[in-house]
């Protein structure tokens, strides 16, 4: 070894050692660029076996590790076959030979070999797949001591499931066996690391994609696994189950957490893997393990242990039906024990409350099967979930003293977490509904009593009336739930007078609180009034809803609301304290707005809402001086405002009902927002002006408008919003664009602004054949793009983290607003170039600067941005196609290569956009090609002839698109067929060599029985197919299409899966 290799690998030691070890950010930087330096240069793979062979830390190895598995992913220029053999022989051989690594390093070369592995899979040497071999690799160490495209990366996968998988789960399996039979020592760090990566290896198993269609892993509750047919002999041997329920008894606590998540898994097999009398005996295995471990739960006091259990539960109703719960030998025992553990578990409120939903998901489940289970044997659930639904109650309302007393986090502070809780007891509360209305009853009497008695005591303690009002709060959430559960139940006439019960009770409730609200209110018991209108809106007010309903006449008796309409003053007169008491409090001030929203959208309700008084005072009294939100307040933040939308989208719609052509009523109730126009109007023509307030009143308004176009839908209240807005007030908002473009918190109210008025909801904007004002419209638009895209552009480098707030949302939005403007059918886009106006290029110019400047990953991480990029290039291909084939080469393929990545995206609109825009490109395409082609006198266009160049020059653009459609719709879960079948014809027709060549290695890569049959499958798809794209000859091709992906589907499935696989989506 010469000194120059010794001298560079200890300086490339002393870089690891400053990237990981030191605390100096600029040091650590320069190390991290001369490492991505090293990674890039061409004697890395040498470097990095010397840096294994000889390098004196572990960070080092670390490094090694790491640059060996990028060097093996690459994609272009891959190592050779031999390479990535000896690549991986050597690790192999490493880790034989060094027993000592350290667990980071050991992880990392364990990666390495997994990645060489699946790359691998599918190469040949001399007819032998090399890189299969590796359960043989892994065994001896066992006996000795204790990015490819997505459509490849499935293939693989499959073929590894039906190659190896059951083979590893067997091995692990077996495995367990003898170290549960064995008096493990494990105070032995290798013996419990050894088990420990035994059972998680068993659970990866289980845990395996078995059909390829999880996207998001993170989502796995309440799921079923698709274990293969080929398994089936695994889980009908009693013993499998068997083993995990005795490892659980006899191996430490630190361990059961682990097995408990094998056994969730287990307990998630597919139903169809079974026949009947087969499931019936694995549930009664399942079911007898989980009695044992509640007769002995002393394990579950540990967190972990106690969550996965209440998973394991959860699967017992999310897999099994009631019917068949029911018939287990031991089942009335089993469910005393459950509903005993549920119980048990609620009282601890403060105990892993993490887990509290997978017991009450059991009980809601359990408790909505009741209707529908046709067994004759008792399901006892009448006994049990009433005192299910007690414990809850009772348990919330006992933590509120202890939660103050003690100064703890409040559960109430997380709403989320409520609402998905009540969500379940609204479902378990209406099994028995007659005793979860008198404990309710009961106890917000009591409540509400102690309540009223503090309240007019001199001497009470502000603590005793927190703890109260705490205790009404969970009442008041609970009581709103429970009403909202009658949508799942067939109701009868005596529930509902119990929710007229109820529902008295809180109305009187709020008469309390709101006649004190003057001196003292608090937020969070206004939040469950909140929460309580919006589950009694749903349920009894509406269209759908029977008048004679028991519960009207019971608010009749009380409280002498005889109708709907009453009813509805009690909203409104609820809604217009909160707007005047609780302006600045935001949560309830959003959330009292939505509700004054979802009553303005039904039909009956809103006429009856504008008969009201209040509801009249409300549309001519919009102003700061009644409604506290409305006005400016320096403190707040310029994002707070966003709730005014809300408010004016309500009184549009409530304008609207009475309004028709009457222009006058119309100016009357615009006089406030005309005012705030005419004071920013003044404010811009002075000199100098108040920047903040300024803004302040803008914003504002925006906002207020946004929320007027929103509800205009209809032509004539719409063009009085338009005639009103221009010309006067629009170039307000372009000199607000002008000055502020570098404030999203200014430009985004002003540019959705803009975007809902270009916006062609409902036909609205319908212009009379002598109006000018589509095209005047159309030029602001444009005007406004160009000046904010131009200004925008200027910003220069944005920090990742705020490159979407400070530039993206904008453009996001200048891609909806251009998008609404070019397919609103209310231009005719051929004028401008007639007349020589630049509107319409400066709109268009502006996009592709903009677009430019976007990196292509940022057009898909950012989901906004995508729809809004991927729509409007839709209409661009459909209708403006000249334009695009206009532009420079490198531009055509970076919106090429944005279709290309947007075919493959998670998001179905994002991938059936592009499919739309592939297919108006290629049936552009392949219509200039015939035009070449034939003599006509009319010579092609310039912009198409130099298209068609482009394009003959870069085949392989369109080539790749072909090849990842037609793996899309062969190995994947293709959601969108139809859509991916429009431009598949015509990609056929543009590289029928091209397909010929890759039909050919897509028949070669299956096994040699299958050949024939996937030949046959292509042979069918162009059968009758012309050359042409006539709507007749793509549709017979979209039909051939459906059944080659069937007879595809079903030649790939029988080869995978044995005769039993026709179950595997059942």
């Amino acid at each position: 070894m010469r000194d120059p290799g010794l001298q560079s690998l200890a300086q490339l030691e002393n870089l690891c050692k400053q990237l990981y070890e030191t605390t100096d950010t600029t040091t650590r930087l320069q190390a991290e660029k001369a490492l991505v330096e090293f990674t890039n240069s061409p004697d890395c793979l040498s470097k990095c076996q010397l840096l294994l062979e000889r390098g004196s830390s572990s960070y080092s190895q670390l490094l090694a590790a790491t640059c060996l598995t990028k060097l093996v992913s690459r994609t272009n220029n891959p190592l050779p076959l031999e390479q990535r053999i000896d690549i991986r022989n050597y690790v192999l051989n490493y880790l034989a030979t060094r027993p000592k690594l350290a667990t980071f390093v050991t992880q990392a070369l364990i990666q390495l070999y997994a990645r060489i592995t699946k790359l691998g899979w599918f190469d040949c040497q001399k007819d032998d797949y090399v890189f299969r071999n590796a359960i043989t690799d892994v065994t001896r160490f066992l006996q000795a001591d204790t990015t490819h495209p997505l459509t490849k990366h499935r293939k693989i996968a499959s073929s590894f499931r039906d190659s190896s998988l059951f083979d590893i789960f067997t091995l692990s399996c077996n495995l367990l066996k003898q170290a549960s039979g064995k008096n493990l020592n494990l105070n032995d760090e290798s013996q419990h690391g050894l088990l420990m990566q035994l059972l998680k290896l068993t659970h990866s198993c289980l845990n395996f994609d078995f059909i390829g269609t999880s996207t998001d892993e993170s989502s796995d509750d309440l799921c079923t696994v698709q274990i293969p047919t080929s398994w089936r002999s695994a889980f009908l041997d009693s013993s499998t189950l068997q083993l995990f329920f005795d490892l659980y008894h006899s191996i430490p606590p630190s361990f059961s957490p682990l097995v408990l998540s094998c056994l969730v898994q287990i307990a998630s097999v597919r139903r169809s893997l079974f026949n009947n009398a087969e499931r019936a005996k694995f549930l009664s295995h399942l079911v007898d393990g989980v009695k044992r471990i509640l007769e002995n739960p002393q394990s579950l006091s540990d967190p972990n242990n106690y969550h996965e259990f209440c998973r394991l539960l959860a699967r017992l109703k999310s897999n099994y039906q009631l019917g068949e719960l029911v018939k287990v030998e031991n089942y009335p025992e089993v469910i005393r024990l459950i509903a005993n553990f549920t119980v048990t578990s609620l009282q601890h409120w403060e105990f892993a409350p993490n887990s509290v939903h997978y017991l009450l998901s059991l009980w809601q489940r359990l408790a909505a099967s009741v209707p529908y289970v046709k067994a004759t044997e008792p399901h006892m659930l009448e006994t049990y979930t009433p005192e299910v639904t007690k414990a809850y109650i009772t348990s919330r309302l006992e933590s509120v003293h202890i939660i103050l007393r003690d100064g703890l986090e409040d559960p109430l502070e997380d709403t989320g977490l409520v609402q998905q809780q009540l969500d379940q007891l609204s479902t378990i509360g209406r099994c028995e509904y007659e005793k979860t209305c008198a404990l309710l009853v009961q106890l917000f009497d009591q409540s509400a009593q102690s309540y009223q008695e503090l309240l007019q005591s001199a001497s009470a303690s502000p603590m005793d009336i927190a703890v109260q009002e705490g205790r009404l709060t969970w009442l008041v959430y609970i009581i709103g739930a429970v009403i909202g559960g009658r949508v799942s139940f067939a109701s009868t006439d005596e529930q509902d007078a119990m929710d007229g019960e109820l529902v008295c009770r809180v109305l009187q409730l709020m008469n309390l609180t709101d006649s004190r609200l003057a001196q003292a209110g608090n937020e969070k018991l206004e939040l469950a009034m909140l929460s309580f209108f919006e589950q009694f809106r749903k349920i009894y007010i509406g269209d759908q809803v029977q008048k004679s309903s028991k519960l009207y006449r019971r608010l009749s008796e009380v409280l002498g609301l005889s109708d709907e309409t009453m009813v509805l003053s009690v909203f409104i007169g609820k809604i217009i304290t909160n707007l005047k008491y609780w302006g600045r409090c935001e949560p309830i001030t959003s959330k009292t707005l939505q509700l004054l929203n979802d009553l303005s959208i039904g039909y009956s309700s809103v006429r009856k809402l504008v008969k009201l008084s209040a509801v009249q005072f409300m549309l001519n009294n919009h102003t700061s001086e009644h409604f506290s939100f409305l006005g400016i307040n320096n403190q707040s933040n310029l994002t707070d405002m966003r709730c005014r939308t809300t408010f004016y989208t309500a009184l549009g719609r409530l304008l609207m009902v009475d309004l028709g052509e009457d222009e006058d009523q119309y100016e009357q109730f615009m006089l406030p927002l005309t005012a705030a126009f005419e004071a920013v109007a003044q404010m811009f023509s002075a000199n100098s002006f108040n920047e903040q307030e300024a803004k302040r009143t803008l914003v504002g308004l925006v906002r207020d408008l946004r929320g007027i176009a929103f509800a205009f839908n209809a032509k004539t209240s719409f063009m009085m919003l338009f005639e009103w807005i221009y010309p006067s007030y629009m170039p307000i908002l372009q000199r607000a664009i002008e000055l502020w473009y570098h404030d999203p918190a200014c430009t985004t109210p002003v540019l959705k602004l803009m975007a809902e008025l270009v916006h062609n909801r409902s036909q609205r904007l319908q212009f009379d054949v002598s109006s000018p004002n589509g095209i005047l419209l159309f030029r602001e638009t444009s005007k406004m793009i160009t000046m904010y895209g131009n200004r925008i552009l200027t910003l220069g480098e944005v920090p990742k983290d705020q490159v979407y707030a400070l530039k993206l949302k904008g453009i996001s939005i200048c891609f909806s607003m251009l998008k609404a403007a070019l397919s609103g059918s209310y231009v005719n886009f051929g004028v401008f170039r007639l007349y020589g106006d630049d509107a319409l290029d400066n709109a268009l110019q502006t996009f592709i600067k903009l677009l430019l400047s976007i990196p292509h990953s940022d057009l898909l991480d950012y989901p906004k941005l995508s729809q809004s990029y991927y729509s409007l290039l839709e209409v661009l291909t459909q209708d403006h196609m000249n334009f695009i084939a206009s532009l420079e080469p490198h531009v055509i393929m970076y919106i090429l290569s944005s279709i290309s990545e947007g075919l493959t995206a998670l998001d179905t609109m994002v991938c059936t956009g592009c499919c739309s825009c592939l297919d108006h490109i290629v049936t552009y395409l392949f219509k200039q090609l015939s035009r070449s082609t034939k003599k006509r006198t009319t010579p092609l266009s310039q912009e198409s002839d130099r298209f068609l160049h482009i394009m003959q020059q870069h085949p392989e653009m369109i080539q790749q698109m072909l090849s990842t459609v037609l793996n899309i719709i062969i190995f994947e879960d293709c959601r969108n067929q139809w859509s991916m079948s429009r431009p598949l014809l015509g990609l056929i027709l543009l590289n029928e060599k091209y397909f010929s060549d890759l039909r050919n290695s897509i028949v070669n890569s299956q096994p040699p029985e299958k050949q024939q049959a996937m030949h046959l499958c292509f042979e069918n798809l162009m059968e009758g197919i012309e050359r042409n794209l006539l709507t007749k000859n793509r549709d017979r091709f979209t039909q051939n299409l459906s059944a080659f992906r069937r007879e595809v589907n079903d030649s790939m499935k029988s080869s995978t899966y044995g005769v039993n696989s026709n179950d595997m989506m059942s």
